[in-house]
């Protein structure tokens, strides 16, 4: 496991609507499939978490151990210096699903607004990631 490096935390949990996160998965007939989600957050230092309520191919093949890759990209971050090249940073990590319990309801208390007002019911589930790799658009290793 890595560190999400800490000047990332609060961009990322800021990222919706903006910059959106897209969040990659490989189906079961190995091609990837890549939606936005704007509930990408930072759980802690080593973990992404996101609000599952789709009800297309990434949900269906959304299960403990799936290997997802986030991709969040912020320009400013380049302008500023924070990230190099394009102002973009990749996790790759392996998903952990919560369908009930503090986890589940951590992410949900943390998420963003928006994203709970399109789930009233509360019908979705919590996704950890725990990240393995953290990037940037080199390969190189995010070290900030």
């Amino acid at each position: 496991m890595t560190s999400i490096p800490k000047p990332l935390h609060e961009p990322i949990n800021t990222a919706f609507p903006a910059n959106p996160c897209l969040v990659a998965s490989v189906l079961p007939n190995g091609f990837a499939q890549v939606s936005p989600r704007g509930s990408v957050m930072v759980l802690d230092d080593a973990h992404l978490a996101i609000w599952e309520r789709g009800k297309g191919s990434t949900n269906a093949s959304l299960t403990d151990g799936t290997k997802i890759t986030v991709f969040f990209r912020n320009p400013k971050l380049r302008e500023t210096g924070v990230l190099p090249k394009g102002g973009i940073a990749r996790f790759y990590g392996t998903a952990k699903v919560h369908k009930s319990g503090p986890v589940y309801d951590e992410v949900w208390q943390k998420l963003v607004q928006p994203e709970k007002d399109r789930d009233p019911d509360k019908k979705g589930y919590a996704v950890t990631i725990s990240v393995d790799r953290a990037e940037d658009l080199d390969g190189l290793p995010l070290n900030l």
